[in-house]
Order: structure tokens, then C-alpha cells, then sequence
């Protein structure tokens, strides 16, 4: 009995895939659940497991291609796997020239006298070359081990001179100087096609330009506070919760409270309406070797740092795998994006749409301040709002970054949610 594979739903909006990976050969035997193919869609890379065990029998879709939600991706064949599906694969094989092994040829073995003549020629003229050469050029034809009859005498006599030699070895060195330049000019270029998901993260970006009126704005947190407190709690909470205590948690948590402050931040435009959203999904941009992709976390705002922290930790976890689900990915109000952890300064990081405001993080250094007019070296971190201006004022926008700032410079306010 054959079981057809077919292309799962893929999510919310999301009614095609490519075919990026079989893991499986026509005639390979598989076990129930077992991943058989990878998809690439627009927003994720998930994987189809099989839907029975037993021995897959054909391959519809092949990598590369293209296919709906319902589409034929092969067929299984049930219970006890059948060998002549992997006899008539090697067959196929056996059957195809660019398989079988070269056949040696043999050499003519008759030469007809013109080509003996020309042979002997040849031959008497580099014995009789090799009889005129001098010590000294002889030594550099064993060394260099040249073709004797390779080289043009340029004297009358036609002794080969230690001149001819030196200029054959240029030339050679020169032509093995040309083609290392061909082959290093050929590896200048590498073409390759773009994946689904690269093509989406370009599109929505430049979308997001077109579409909005983005602006950003900016200021510095001093993140004394919060290190210091970090330092004193992440040995006892990475043993108490088994994952390592970070920033993230703390910047959600500071961004909620200054959504449920300044709403228009948490809002979006459809056609000539605003939206505005009494939830707070926050969604936490990660980098993967696939590109960007954003999870959420959901209802932060109903969750503790220890619940966030956690969250965070197993959904980056997921998208470094390319573990994540549609859901995962679906209806943030807000982003965050970390460009600190690969060293950015500072940014203007571009909107996810449908939202209207990202924030971004950079890295912490040491800078002097002024604190109770006293020069002060304090762990300084650069922060920049990008928001769409078409319904966020630069007031709103500016407040938002202050409260953000005020909550990072002061941990208890969070963690007391005042």
C-alpha cells in the first residue's frame, strides 16, 4: 500500500514552499516521523516527517521546485521494504554511459613508415643536442628535468645554449603565471540564487521603505545598574532556572511598560484606519546562518523576567536550528533587535511591518560622563528608535526612548513594574 506525502499547511497567509532538501534517496527505508524533506518558505524552514515507515517509492517534487499547500511531495510504500526499488535505481545507474567504467583502449598496433621516420628524427636530434650540451646546461636539464626537444636553439649549429634555457623556463613560468590568473579571476565571481527566505527579509525591507515614513531617533542608557545587577543574580539564576540570566529580558520588559505609556507605539495603519493593540507581543530579532528571522514573545507583558529570559533563550535556541513554527513568528506589536552582540555602535534599524516601531540595541562601552558634575567612566549603550512617523509624533517617539531609558538605568522599577 502506497502513502502519498504531501505539502502540510504551512501557516497563517503562507500558501506556497520550495523544496529545499531531500533527506531521503528513491528506494531508502524510513521510520514513522521521520524527517524525509525540508521546506523553505517565506518566513521559516520546517521539515516533513513521514507518515509511516516503510520504503519511499517515488519523488515528486524534486529540490528546487516549487509547491503549493496539498502538493504531492512522493509516495511510501508500507511494511517490509521492497529491494527492487533500489535494483532498478542501480540499474538505472549500470544503464547510464557517464557510469560504466572508461573502457582502456588500446593503442594502433601498426605505424605506418612516415611516422617511424619522423620519430627517428626526432629522436637523433635530441641525442645529438644532448652529445653538444656543456656541463653547465647539463646540470640545469636534469635539475629543471627539461624536454630537450622542446627548446630552439638560436645557433647555427643548433647547440643549446644555457640562454635557450633560461628563456624556455621564463616562458613556462610566465604561461603557469597566466592561467593562475584566469582561474583566480574565475573565483572572483560566485553566483548563487537567493533562498525563499532571503527574498522575503529583501522585499519586506524595502517595502517597509517605501511604504513607511520611517525616523529615528536616538539617546544612551547608562547600563551601570544593570550589569551590576546581572553580575550579583546570573550564578544563582542560571543553577535555579538552567539558562544564562542576559539583557534581552530587561529591555522587553523596559519596552512594555513604555508601550502601555505611549500606545501609539504599539499600534499599526490598515488602509486609512489605525490599530491599536492592548497586547504585547515583543518580537526579538535573531541572526541565523538563513538570515534574519524575528520569534515572539508572547504577552510579555503578563510574564516575569524569569519566564521571558527563559523564552528567549529556547526560541533563539529554535531559530539557530531552524526549528521554528509559523506561530512563532506571527503577530509581534513591537521588535528588538541586538545589533551590539557583533560589535554595531550604532544604527537605524529598518520597521518589521506590520509594526510601527523597532528599537535597537548596540554595544556597551566605556565612556566619560558627567555625574553630579564629576567626570565618571561609566558602560555606556547607544539606543535608537526607528518608528513610523505617519502615526507617531517625534514627541511620543522621544518620550518612549526616555521611559525605555529610565527603566534600564533603574532594574527594581521593572522588576517592581512601576
Amino acid at each position: 500500500m502506497a502513502t502519498e506525502i504531501k505539502v502540510p499547511s504551512l501557516g497563517e497567509s503562507v500558501v506556497e514552499a520550495t523544496v529545499a532538501k531531500w533527506y531521503k534517496n528513491l528506494g531508502d527505508s524510513v521510520a514513522v516521523d521521520e524527517p524525509l524533506v525540508e521546506l523553505e518558505t517565506d518566513k521559516v524552514t520546517l521539515e516533513v516527517p513521514s507518515p509511516c515507515g516503510g520504503q519511499l517509492k517515488n519523488i515528486s517534487a524534486k529540490e528546487g521546485e516549487t509547491v503549493e499547500v496539498g502538493a504531492l511531495l512522493g509516495q511510501i510504500t508500507e511494511g517490509v521494504v521492497d529491494n527492487t526499488v533500489s535494483e532498478k535505481v542501480a540499474e538505472s545507474k549500470d544503464q547510464n554511459p557517464e557510469n560504466r567504467p572508461q573502457e582502456t583502449q588500446q593503442a594502433p598496433t601498426q605505424v605506418n613508415n612516415l611516422e617511424i621516420d619522423k620519430v627517428d628524427t626526432d629522436i637523433k636530434k635530441v641525442v645529438t643536442n644532448v652529445e653538444k650540451l656543456s656541463p653547465a646546461v647539463r646540470k640545469i636539464v636534469t635539475e629543471q628535468k627539461i624536454d630537450l626537444s622542446n627548446i630552439d636553439s638560436k645557433r647555427s649549429d643548433g647547440r643549446i645554449t644555457k640562454g635557450d634555457l633560461i628563456n624556455n623556463i621564463n616562458d613556462s613560468q610566465s604561461q603557469t603565471e597566466n592561467n593562475e590568473s584566469i582561474l583566480s579571476n574565475a573565483e572572483l565571481r560566485k553566483e548563487v540564487p537567493m533562498s525563499r527566505l532571503r527574498q522575503t527579509i529583501a522585499k519586506r525591507l524595502k517595502d517597509a521603505q517605501n511604504n513607511a515614513a520611517i525616523l529615528t531617533t536616538f539617546n544612551e542608557v547608562d547600563m551601570f545598574q544593570l550589569i551590576e545587577t546581572r553580575n550579583e543574580y546570573k550564578e544563582s539564576f542560571e543553577s535555579k532556572y538552567g539558562v544564562k540570566l542576559g539583557f534581552m529580558s530587561f529591555f522587553v520588559k523596559a519596552c512594555v511598560t513604555a508601550l502601555k505609556e505611549i500606545p501609539d507605539v504599539n499600534a499599526e495603519i490598515q488602509d486609512n484606519n489605525i490599530i491599536y493593540k492592548n497586547f504585547y507581543n515583543i518580537g526579538v530579532a535573531v541572526g541565523t546562518d538563513q538570515g534574519l528571522v524575528v520569534p515572539v514573545v508572547r504577552d510579555a507583558d503578563k510574564k516575569s523576567i524569569i519566564e521571558i529570559e527563559k523564552e528567549i533563550f529556547e526560541l533563539g535556541n529554535k531559530a539557530r536550528l531552524g526549528k521554528l513554527s509559523i506561530t512563532d513568528m506571527q503577530e509581534g506589536t513591537f521588535t528588538v533587535s541586538n545589533g551590539g552582540v557583533y560589535g554595531s555602535l550604532m544604527s537605524t534599524p529598518i520597521l518589521n511591518p506590520p509594526q510601527s516601531g523597532v528599537l535597537g540595541m548596540h554595544k556597551i562601552e566605556k565612556r566619560p560622563i558627567v555625574i553630579d558634575d564629576e567626570i565618571s567612566i561609566r558602560p555606556m549603550m547607544y539606543l535608537a528608535l526607528s518608528y513610523d512617523h505617519r502615526i507617531i509624533d517625534g514627541k511620543a517617539a522621544v518620550t518612549f526612548l526616555v521611559r525605555v531609558k529610565e527603566g534600564l538605568e533603574d532594574p527594581r522599577r521593572l522588576l517592581l513594574g512601576v
